[in-house]
């Protein structure tokens, strides 16, 4: 399956990531890792541009869900926080449904960016299998915890990821 492909726009005190095509499993390790770097290099304003994102799943929402709690745990002061650009109706949906929209500032219209960024295209860390389970495991645990409706949603999910992962380790 084809998954997101993230482009990075940094500013003096912002990162534009751009998500284009489907965020889903396969791309939520690369995203969390570069999200967790930007965030040790001193970034706490994030723009998250979802104009050509045409797929969101609940394993990429739980990575960015479980981000925007890391950077805000009190609430967002202004200048910290993750902004959502150009979220479609089907995305918002879903932001609003697992009970995520909260977390985040969103935006529409054109996206008016200073001229002067440094562009730089992360690579990716070629997730192995035992990472993406990791990492699909870890982000439905955030959107069970952030919303007890979810819950029931993702507890069989859940469980099948932790005995995927319990095997794979077994195995290495």
């Amino acid at each position: 399956m084809s998954s997101a492909n993230l482009s990075v726009l940094v500013g003096k005190n912002f990162v534009c990531i751009k998500i284009a095509g489907r965020a889903n499993f396969a791309s939520s390790p690369d995203f969390k890792t570069l999200l967790s770097e930007l965030a040790q290099k001193g970034f706490g304003h994030f723009i998250i541009d979802l104009s050509e994102c045409v797929l969101m799943d609940s394993t990429f929402l739980g990575v960015l869900a479980g981000f925007g709690m890391k950077l805000n745990p009190k609430g967002a002061p202004a200048e910290r926080g993750i902004e959502l650009h150009g979220a479609t109706a089907r995305v918002s949906e879903l932001l609003e449904n697992l009970g995520a929209a909260h977390l985040f500032k969103r935006t529409s219209g054109p996206l008016q960016l200073p001229s002067n960024l440094e562009t730089c295209n992360p690579e990716s860390i070629h997730p192995s299998h035992e990472m993406i389970a990791r990492t699909s495991l870890e982000a439905h645990q955030t959107l069970m915890a952030m919303n007890p409706e979810n819950e029931a949603r993702f507890k069989d999910v859940a469980q099948f990821l932790a005995e995927d992962l319990k095997n794979l380790e077994k195995s290495l």
